[in-house]
């Protein structure tokens, strides 16, 4: 499992970090871990299902 900070998700999904962490919040994206600061850490494959999903529902 690789672990994806909330700025790597962002990047990955090519949205603002504040979009993630919404995400988080609604519970569409689930974090499997928190860093040293207290921040969420997303699954790689977790993200990737997500990204797909929202890409065959019309977008992000």
């Amino acid at each position: 499992m690789s672990l994806m900070t909330v700025k790597e998700v962002a990047a990955f999904l090519d949205v603002q970090e504040v979009r993630v962490e919404r995400l988080a919040r609604e519970h569409l994206l689930i974090s499997k871990d928190k860093d040293a600061d207290g921040n969420p850490l997303f699954d790689r494959g977790d993200v990737e299902k997500y990204k797909e999903l929202a890409e065959r529902l019309g977008g992000i």
